[in-house]
C-alpha cells in the first residue's frame, strides 16, 4: 500500500473522529502519526476526499467527509462490506471482487455511492462484482481507491 493511501486513511480516520477546524490543525495531527507533508499535499488529498466544511456550535467551521453525515450508519456499510469481501483479481484490467453470497450488490453500492475517479462503474451479481476502471488506471490504484472507500480491507487485500 502506497504512502497515498495511508494518508487518505489517516485524514479519513481524523475528520470521522475529531472536530477538525483548518488544514493547520489536520497537518499537526497528522504529523503526530508521523505523517509529515505540504499544506498543497494536504489540499489536494482534502479535494480527492470531497471533504467539505459544515458550520459547528463550537469551533465555527468543520471538516467533514461526505459520507459523514448525509449517510447514518456509514461505519456499519463498511464494515459489512469488510465482511463479505473474500478477493479481488485482475485480467485485462478488469478487476473481480468476489464476495460471500448476497454480499456484491452492497459492496458494489457502496463504491459507486463514493464515485472514485479510478472506477469508471460496477456490475454486481449475487457473489461477484466486475470492477471497470478507467484507462491508465493500474490494479494498485484501484486496490488502494477500495481500500479508502471500505478501510477495514487492508488487512484483507494482499
Amino acid at each position: 500500500m502506497g504512502n497515498r493511501t495511508e494518508r487518505l486513511l489517516a485524514i479519513r480516520n481524523i475528520i470521522s473522529s475529531q472536530k477538525v477546524s483548518s488544514q493547520e490543525e489536520l497537518l499537526d495531527l497528522l504529523e503526530k502519526k508521523g505523517l509529515n507533508y505540504t499544506q498543497a499535499t494536504l489540499s489536494r488529498d482534502l479535494k480527492f476526499l470531497k471533504v467539505n466544511k459544515i458550520s459547528d456550535q463550537e469551533k465555527g467551521y468543520i471538516y467533514e467527509l461526505p459520507d459523514q453525515h448525509h449517510m447514518p450508519g456509514h461505519e456499519l456499510a463498511e464494515s459489512y462490506a469488510a465482511q463479505g469481501f473474500v478477493s479481488i483479481q485482475f485480467a485485462n484490467k478488469l478487476g473481480v471482487i468476489k464476495t460471500l453470497p448476497g454480499y456484491a450488490h452492497s459492496i458494489a453500492a457502496l463504491i459507486d455511492r463514493v464515485n472514485p475517479f479510478e472506477i469508471i462503474g460496477t456490475l454486481a451479481g449475487d457473489d461477484t462484482i466486475l470492477i471497470i476502471p478507467h484507462e491508465n488506471v493500474t490494479e494498485k490504484d484501484v486496490i488502494n481507491t477500495l481500500i479508502i472507500i471500505i478501510p477495514e480491507l487492508k488487512d484483507k487485500i494482499k
